[in-house]
């Protein structure tokens, strides 16, 4: 006999809800959490004085900076609770996906107008959000349409208002999650979680949305179908880092899954090699910007990539969750 869904997590042991959590929310927070979030701000920071001192789009020093601050970025924005959140920081850090083309539309009309927002932090940052972030510098920096818009001088100055706004959001995401972290490490009344239970069960829906995300929308949206492959839907693809935002997230998660399940070897283990698959799968790829949807044999591989995500899931959702007697609930993907 089928035992119903509700009587069986009824049944799970008790220990899954007696557990101490604590240990595990403590070692999150402080090695998982707060030092990614202090490399963003480090990087961040050097992004916009490197804009300072050149702004040429094709500035091998400029691109650099760039691609270590997009990457610690990636490397945090499994994160979206919290202090990520606040203010749309994590949009502004990175409007993507952008389905209806608004970077490049805000992006040329602030270089028509040639708007003085970008004379003072402060006003950029009220400015549209699709001209923020890490996609609209990509767009000044690797998209040749944006090459001849406008004055020099003025995209200059907006490329400079851009790495000093990722920069903004960025140290302060970093001292927020400083004054924030108690609150996930000692939940009650002075906490948005009041259990344990919850801020772990935010803590593991951090995991299942970064691995949905990666899944279905890094690698399905260029994906599209077999008959309609999308290659310029692909996140990134104009600085040539689809793939590596892929990799970098697996990276990223797989620390959280290890951490979240420390007192539990055998999952630990199965999330472990189901992590380990998928990245040596993404390693082996030769394709930064995932143009090989369109060929069959090449689609194949990011194919299979796909699905080892999907297996990671399956693993975290079943065997990681159940034991701790929680769920992924809703997330920041689900919209309204």
């Amino acid at each position: 006999m089928r035992i119903p869904a509700l009587i069986t997590v009824l049944f799970l042991p008790l220990t899954a809800y007696a557990q101490d959590r604590a240990p595990i929310l403590m070692d999150v927070t402080e090695t998982h959490i707060l030092p990614r979030f202090a490399d963003l701000a480090e990087s961040a920071s050097a992004l916009a004085t490197t804009s300072q001192q050149d702004c040429a789009p094709a500035s091998p020093n400029l691109r650099a900076a760039y691609g270590t601050a997009f990457d610690d970025w990636i490397s945090a924005s499994h994160l979206r609770f919290g202090p990520t959140e606040a203010e749309d920081r994590a949009f502004a850090m990175a409007f993507w996906p952008d389905t209806k083309g608004f970077t490049p539309k805000a992006l040329s009309q602030l270089i028509a107008a040639e708007d003085l927002a970008v004379q003072e932090p402060e006003a950029y940052a009220e400015t549209s959000v699709a001209g923020r972030g890490f996609f609209a510098l990509e767009q000044m920096l690797y998209d040749p349409a944006f090459a001849e818009q406008g004055s020099s001088e003025y995209r200059c100055a907006l490329i400079q208002a851009i790495a000093a706004d990722i920069d903004a959001n960025a140290t302060a995401m970093s001292a927020d999650w400083r004054v924030y972290a108690p609150k996930l490490t000692q939940p009650g009344e002075n906490s948005p979680y009041r259990s344990q239970n919850e801020a772990m069960q935010e803590l593991f829906k951090a995991l299942s949305t970064g691995l949905e995300f990666t899944a279905d929308t890094r690698l399905g949206r260029p994906l599209g179908t077999f008959d309609r492959p999308r290659p310029n839907r692909a996140e990134a693809r104009r600085s040539d880092r689809s793939l590596r935002h892929v990799e970098l997230s697996l990276i990223a998660l797989r620390d959280l899954a290890a951490r979240l399940s420390f007192d539990h070897p055998d999952i630990a283990a199965d999330l472990d090699a189901g992590f380990a698959r998928a990245i040596e799968r993404a390693q082996s790829i030769d394709d930064p910007a995932l143009a090989g949807v369109a060929d069959p044999q090449s689609r194949f591989r990011i194919e299979a990539l796909q699905q080892s995500i999907s297996d990671i899931r399956t693993i975290a959702s079943t065997e990681l969750g159940q034991t701790l007697g929680i769920s992924a609930g809703f997330n920041s993907l689900d919209g309204d």
